[in-house]
């Protein structure tokens, strides 16, 4: 008995997909990181100056939630839905810690 192998045919890709990907990936690296960045390190500032500390703080949240809108606007979501919440999970995290 000989055994047939079939092969998928891969479908095409869309280019405008790919792109979106690509984009949405570098934007959530370059956003997150500056979010993150600031969260964490306003832990260590609020132990010295707090108005400074929330400063930092409270800006770690708008990157995160521009990060967030950004990525949906790309993928051509609503801008207010619950994935804004991941962009304010750092600040969130770190509030714990601040306050």
């Amino acid at each position: 008995m000989t055994q047939v192998i079939r092969r998928r045919t891969p479908r095409p890709m869309n280019i405008e997909t790919v792109q979106r990907w690509v984009v949405s990936a570098i934007l959530f690296h370059v956003g997150s990181v500056p979010a993150v960045t600031l969260a964490v390190y306003s832990i260590g500032v609020a132990g010295d100056d707090f108005g400074k500390g929330i400063g930092l703080w409270l800006m770690s949240g708008v990157i995160g939630v521009l990060t967030a809108v950004g990525i949906l606007a790309i993928h051509r979501r609503r801008l207010v839905s619950a994935w804004l919440l991941p962009g304010i999970l750092p600040t969130a995290v770190t509030g714990f810690f601040i306050f």
